[in-house]
Parts: C-alpha cells; structure tokens; sequence
C-alpha cells in the first residue's frame, strides 16, 4: 500500500486528505471531487480531478504552508519588500460598533462572520497555515487578540509583516492621540516596531496634521513605512502639495474586478504607490457570479481563487479573510496557475456604473465616520476621481 497525498476542493473550501491506494483502488472512493496534488518533481501544485478520500495530510499541510512562507513579494519604495498575500482581521472575532449598524442596515453580515471564534484563535490558524503578513486596524478592536496569537504561534517577529491603521477618531483627535495609539498598537501586538502605520480615513480638516505625525514617529524608528488607506487621488495630492517630506508606501483600498476604479489604480501606481487590496474577494457576494464560476471551471480552480488570482496577477497585495481554516489554506493557493488575457479582460469588465455610484457615496459617508461630524459632508470632497 502506497500514500498518495491529494487535497480536495469545493467551491467553497479546501479539505487536506491523504488518499491510500492499493493495487489502483481508492478506498472508501468519491466520485470526481476536484483536488489538488503536489507534482514532486517540479513542486508546484496541479489541479486534477480525481476520487478521493477524506483523511488529513500534515505533508500536505507543510506544502501548502511553504507556498505561504515563499510566497512573492512586491518592493515598496522605503525599499522594503511587501508580502504579496496577507491575512486581513477585519470583523474576525470582533465586530466594530459602527460596523455591526452598518451591516445590519445592508443586511451584510455572513454566516461566517457570525461564527463565534476568537481573533486569537483565528490568527493561530492563520499563522500555522502560513500567513505572515497580518493586516490589522485600531478600528478593528482586536490587535490584543492577535498579539496573543503571535505569541502563541512562537513565530519569530522577524518573520512578521505587521500593518495597522489609525482610525478617525484618534486623527480628529490630534498628534499626542495618534502617538499614543501607536503606543497601545504596539504593546497590543506585543511589538516595538510596526512594519507599515496608515491613515485610515482621509478625515478632512485633520489627515494631513495625521500624516504628518506619522512621518516623525517612523524618524522614532516606531515604524518602518508609513501610507494610506481609502485615500482618493485629490486626497494624495492634497498631502504632496502640504509638502510631506516621506513618501507612502502603500494605499489601501477597495479592489476587485467589481471595483476596478482602473484611472485611480492608474495614478497610484505610477506614483510608485503599491496598492493593498481589501474586499478582495468582495465579502463571498460573488462566489455564484456566472462569469467567475465558468472561469474557475476553466482552471479547475474555486471562485475565491479567481479573485485572488487576478489581485496577485495585477501587482496587488491581495489579503482575504476567513474564520475557517479550511478557507485560509483556499484563498492562499493563487501562485500555481496565471489567468489568461482574456481572463483578465474579461474579469476587467466587470464594474458597473453602480458599482461607482456605490463607491462615491460610501467615501462621502466614511471620511467623517465616527467623528464629530459624522453623519455630515462638511469638509468632504465632492468631486474626486471616483473611477
């Protein structure tokens, strides 16, 4: 009896198993379950389709887990290199006040972010499948949670790739604030350095002054790079003509191919600005798309692969989330194969004239979110690069 490794797919999750096979028979057989098997030659995972049994495979665990571990990188302009994957804690183990009334006004919230496991535990998981990069927010409530999973994973800081963010409360608030949430950041996240510190939110009247600030506590050696998160073009430029002495590294912003604001992507990136995608996999609301599960058939792939795979095939640092461990392994296994270019043009034309409209109003409703004049538009930008 031979142990043939495999690791079967749905187009949900990913299931590690261990297939014996005696004599060209499976045991306990199913039929036809999409899997992906290591080529040990090449080491590159293929897909195929093939019966399988359930049974758990720690050799394929480690595989999957050095595909997150060698994962590409992408060279920021501090001259760090940015992880092209990361695990992004939003809503894991903890959901935000004003995100829980928002959720429930959109009727958003998923199963999934219902499910009642710590952030601590989730991060475990996240870092024993092999995510380094973690993807963290004041916003998000969790990062003591998180700095206890990094010590429970015994996973050296070095080997971490640690983001956080400011949130617009603590930017409204002024500089001391801003400094002293960098402090609770880092003791949260049991660390004396973060690797990249954004502003949230472009809060008007205040994002400049909280740029600003950042750029003195990363002369403090407190921070390795420093960027953006949510910032429109005007809302950059508007930084460039105060005069910022330190470029951003990075913009975090929404995108997937149902928002693919393709003239803003344009100017970030020829600013030199690497684009960290959130909602990459658009919170599971496209997983039936028609067009995305007959390219996933195409590539023996999941729905969720698809969006990844386009986000790291744009040169986009692509950070899914999930509470299932299952998932995590899923959305990580994007290096293995490239979409073509009509793929890609395909996936392109997916954004809606909607789908802006929807953008636009969200920004005017967050710039201000949570701060005194929250609910209103005074200071907001009404006329942005909305595409």
């Amino acid at each position: 009896m031979r142990i043939v490794a495999a690791a079967y797919l749905t187009t949900t999750s990913l299931f590690v198993s261990t297939a014996a096979k005696s004599g060209g028979a499976l045991l306990h057989p199913r039929t036809f379950t999409t899997f992906v098997a290591h080529n040990h030659k090449t080491g590159v995972f293929r897909s195929q389709t093939s019966p399988v049994v359930r049974y758990m495979s720690s050799s394929l665990d480690e595989m999957a887990k050095k595909t997150l571990l060698s994962c590409p990188t992408i060279p920021m302009n501090n001259g760090v290199d940015h992880p092209a994957i990361g695990f992004g804690t939003y809503k894991v183990g903890f959901l935000p006040a004003s995100a829980s009334a928002s959720a429930a006004v959109a009727g958003s919230a998923t199963s999934e972010q219902a499910e009642e496991r710590s952030a601590r535990e989730c991060v475990a998981d996240a870092l024993d499948v092999g995510y380094r990069f973690l993807e963290c927010a004041e916003f998000y409530g969790n990062e003591a949670e998180v700095g206890k999973a990094i010590v429970d994973s015994g996973v050296p800081r070095k080997e971490l790739f640690l983001c956080s963010k400011v949130w617009t409360t603590t930017i409204e608030k002024g500089p001391d604030a801003i400094e002293a949430q960098l402090e609770q950041t880092l003791a949260d996240l049991g660390t004396n350095y973060i690797d990249l510190y954004l502003v949230h939110w472009p809060v008007p009247g205040h994002h400049v002054t909280a740029y600003k600030t950042l750029e003195e506590l990363q002369k403090k050696g407190k921070i390795r790079g420093i960027g953006l998160s949510n910032y429109a073009v005007e809302d950059y430029l508007e930084l460039k003509e105060a005069g910022i002495e330190i470029a951003p590294c990075v913009n975090q912003i929404e995108i997937n191919p149902f928002l693919n604001r393709k003239n803003t992507i344009d100017f970030f990136q020829k600013e030199g600005v690497v684009l960290q995608s959130y909602r990459s996999l658009r919170d599971g609301k496209a997983m039936q798309d028609e067009t995305l599960v007959k390219i996933a058939h195409a590539h023996n792939k999941t729905v969720a692969q698809i969006l990844g795979r386009w986000c790291v095939q744009k040169g986009f640092v692509y950070m899914p989330k999930s509470v299932k461990t299952a998932r995590m392994i899923e959305n990580a296994q994007v290096f293995d194969f490239a979409l073509t270019q009509e793929d890609m043009s395909t996936l392109d034309a997916l954004t809606a004239p909607a789908a802006i409209e929807t953008f636009k109003g969200l920004y005017r409703k967050c710039v201000n979110r949570d701060t005194s004049k929250s609910g209103s538009l005074e200071g907001v930008k009404m006329d942005i690069t909305n595409d």
